[in-house]
């Protein structure tokens, strides 16, 4: 089992930034990749960026690309997403997840995920 405990997320001013971060505890190295999604009311889960635990290798969804930075610390088996410019469509619950298996955008493909954190992003 792994658990994935969320922290950080608020309420932050169009253009301004937030950061989310995501400790994982219980048997990661299973893990191969971690990753963040986000849903927004009445809307589906979304895949917004991934990270391969071992070399790196990123992943982001085209709508966040060149705002957002997703990074881990493996030491501290924490993955954190750095948002910056963000807008109100960027208001959802935002998930971090864990998958055994190799990347993907699909939500069906993780196998972890945390309690969500709530990022509103006001005009």
């Amino acid at each position: 089992q792994v658990q994935l405990v969320e922290s950080g997320g608020g309420l932050v001013q169009a253009g301004g930034s937030l950061s989310v971060s995501c400790a994982a505890s219980g048997r990661t190295f299973f893990m191969t990749h971690m990753g963040w999604f986000r849903q927004a009311p009445g809307k589906e889960r979304e895949f917004v960026a991934a990270i391969r635990r071992s070399g790196g290798s990123t992943y982001y969804a085209d709508s966040v690309k060149g705002r957002f930075t997703i990074a881990i610390d493996n030491a501290k088996n924490t993955v954190y997403l750095q948002m910056n410019s963000l807008k109100p469509e960027d208001t959802a619950d935002y998930y971090c997840a864990a998958a055994r298996r190799g990347f993907s955008s699909s939500f069906q493909s993780y196998d972890y995920w945390g309690q969500g954190t709530q990022v509103t992003v006001s005009l």
